[in-house]
């Protein structure tokens, strides 16, 4: 079954993305997918060589404190 995955916060989206989930396997790797586009996003926005190392020892975990994760049929 294709599943939207939506990661938001402050009612703003930090991820959207379609995934195919049949089991708990295939719902792991599109957390995962979710959670490797989002560290992307944050390393990209690094604008310098100290903000990518800050960037780097943050822990995205403390980003995602608060956030509420939906799924809905795609």
């Amino acid at each position: 079954m294709k599943i939207k995955l939506r990661i938001l916060k402050h009612g703003k989206a930090l991820y959207e993305g379609v995934h195919e989930v049949s089991d708990a396997d295939s719902f792991g790797r599109a957390c995962a997918s979710a959670w490797t586009h989002l560290r992307e996003e944050k390393i990209a926005k690094a604008t310098s060589i100290g903000a990518l190392i800050e960037s780097l020892d943050e822990r995205l975990l403390d980003e995602l404190q608060g956030t509420q994760i939906s799924l809905s049929p795609a």
